[in-house]
């Protein structure tokens, strides 16, 4: 006898990577070099303090028993320090961050605080499956609002205006956009956040890449006049600072959301290695060029996958920022999911479909630039022959 699934796994989907990566590890277990160019995870190391401040942390006896669900004041101070040196945006350590285990993690947790059955939840047409999913699994309905990409991917405001109804709770935003690398601009978030207050929204704004190969000064949408009213902040150590498997990440907001969030999330986790957070403070004071020359790294991958695209006669944008490239297939090719399978079968070479970000993705491919630059040529080599 099988004990039936919650209603909740029916209406959410196995998360797309998880699946295809085991076919990829089923190809190298056989004896084939993939070269996987499809999630992105960051393949650099984290700068050496932060190594060496996570090897002092854990010797020391405080740091293998519980820790406060908060966070410790040395994590929250230099995250508060990297907000106002990164972005210029002045937070309270004690009251306006609230550290997580992951950005992903705060998905759950924002959703799960703020959303009743019922609830109706903008998520852009492409991005991050896990906001459409997380939506659903708390018994949202998810409600996609559409992209112009004859404007640089951003929000079609007009048409979101005829979306809004009055049960739309909470709004998914994105910038640098994932999974098309739309830079983010004041003139965005001004008008996000003009759209949140017009519409009594909660505006939830996910913002890990914006310093991957960022092309002018990173931007928060909590530096927007009034943002903190309407807004929460996600932003993660794991692509800006190489540590994806540290689980390292925090929300930013009002003080009155912070402590909504909490009375979740203290039932969910007991609290980060205090040693972790220790070596957290030390990387959020990595040098700014320990980050150029990490992106410069970056710039050399970007020359190589622009070189695939090219190899197979798709367009794209170079304004894109981010660790992914994001190119339109030409109508030569028969689907994204036809191409993605013959590479990985006949060339052993990974990349993402569009489509699995949104179906208006069908005709899109993207990249990941978290392999050596040479692998990457290797790839392009591959699909040339």
């Amino acid at each position: 006898m099988i004990i039936d699934t919650a209603q909740r796994t029916k209406q959410t989907s196995e998360y797309y990577f998880s699946v295809k990566l085991a076919e990829v590890r089923k190809l190298a277990a056989d004896g084939n070099d993939v070269i996987n160019l499809g999630i992105g995870n960051p393949d650099m190391m984290p700068s050496k303090e932060t190594l060496d401040a996570l090897t002092v942390a854990a010797q020391k006896p405080q740091a293998h028993g519980y820790q406060p669900y908060t966070g410790t004041p040395a994590f929250r101070n230099a995250i508060a320090a990297y907000y106002d040196h990164t972005y210029g945006v002045k937070l309270d350590p004690a009251s306006e961050i609230l550290p997580l285990l992951g950005s992903k993690e705060g998905i759950t947790h924002i959703s799960l605080t703020f959303l009743d059955p019922g609830d109706e939840v903008l998520v852009p047409e492409l991005g991050y499956p896990a906001y459409r999913a997380v939506s659903q699994m708390v018994g949202a309905v998810v409600k996609e609002y559409p992209l112009r990409e004859d404007a640089g991917w951003q929000p079609d405001w007009k048409a979101m205006e005829s979306l809004v109804t009055p049960n739309t709770k909470m709004m998914w935003l994105n910038y640098p956009h994932m999974p098309t690398g739309a830079p983010a601009t004041k003139e965005l978030f001004q008008e996000a956040v003009a759209f949140a207050k017009r519409n009594r929204i909660l505006l939830c704004h996910d913002n890990p890449y914006s310093l991957v190969l960022n092309k002018k000064a990173p931007i928060s949408l909590l530096s927007i006049e009034g943002a903190k009213e309407v807004a929460i902040e996600l932003n993660s150590m794991s692509k800006s600072h190489n540590m994806a498997g540290w689980r390292l990440g925090w929300l930013s907001a009002a003080k009155e959301y912070i402590n909504a969030v909490l009375t979740i999330k203290s039932n969910v986790d007991s609290g980060m290695f205090w040693a972790m957070q220790e070596a957290a403070a030390a990387a959020l004071m990595n040098t700014d060029e320990w980050h150029a020359e990490r992106n410069a790294v970056y710039q050399g991958r970007l020359d190589a996958a622009e070189a695939i695209l090219t190899t197979l006669g798709c367009a794209w944008d170079h304004k894109q920022e981010g660790m992914f490239l994001w190119g339109k297939l030409p109508d030569s090719v028969e689907s994204a999911e036809a191409l993605v399978n013959q590479l990985l079968v006949e060339k052993h070479v990974f990349i993402a479909p569009g489509f699995i970000f949104g179906p208006k993705g069908q005709r899109y491919i993207r990249l990941s630039l978290c392999m050596p630059k040479e692998r990457i040529w290797e790839a392009v080599e591959r699909i040339k022959a």
